[in-house]
């Protein structure tokens, strides 16, 4: 009789732990799962200024502002990093904090890490918070169709581009974009501040 209430006590030790393993589980794979419109289901990757590789998802868990550009550009491009300043001087410290920039590349044959981060520098912004890429270009194409930019090459190595920024929640679902440039869009910053606090 002892033998069986050990038995059954294992067995119900051996059931419960299995239970609490399999509770943990499906919490674990609901708090990797992403929303079906999220960009961070594509299966692309980027290289940043310092050379590291990741998936469009490296800032999963903050909102980010998304836009594309390149290097060399010798007119919107810029406008379009300042833009970009202005609009954050606009939100708090504590605002700005939680906010990520990442700009891609839509010329990665020349921008290479190193070009990057010397755009970086050169723009002054926050290292910690910005981060400049870019995709071989397979996978720019396929970033460029989801973020709605077209790009051409010219004849004399410049580019036509869309020029859009792009507001991401922390589980990279698109919410707002702006194409204003030079100025902020209130819309679009109260967007900003709205997805901050979420």
């Amino acid at each position: 009789m002892r033998y069986l209430q050990s038995i059954t006590r294992l067995a119900l030790i051996t059931v419960l732990s299995m239970l609490s393993m399999g509770i943990t589980y499906a919490q674990s794979l609901a708090e990797d799962l992403l929303p079906p419109n999220s960009v961070y289901q594509l299966q692309v990757s980027v290289e940043d200024q310092f050379g590291d590789v990741s998936g469009l998802d490296r800032y999963r868990g903050n909102p980010v502002l998304v836009t594309m550009f390149y290097a060399t550009c010798p007119h919107v491009c810029p406008m379009l990093i300042s833009t970009i300043q202005l609009t954050e001087s606009k939100l708090s410290a504590e605002e700005r904090a939680d906010l990520r920039v990442l700009t891609i590349s839509i010329d990665p044959e020349r921008d290479t890490p190193e070009k990057l981060l010397e755009t970086l520098e050169r723009h002054s912004v926050d290292r910690d918070r910005w981060s400049m890429v870019r995709s071989d270009p397979d996978d720019l194409r396929t970033i460029a169709g989801v973020f709605g930019v077209r790009y051409k090459k010219l004849p004399d190595g410049e580019f036509n581009h869309t020029t859009r920024i792009m507001l991401l929640d922390r589980e990279g679902v698109p919410v707002a974009s702006t194409e204003q440039l030079g100025r902020y869009d209130a819309a679009f910053l109260e967007a900003i501040k709205i997805s901050v606090k979420k």
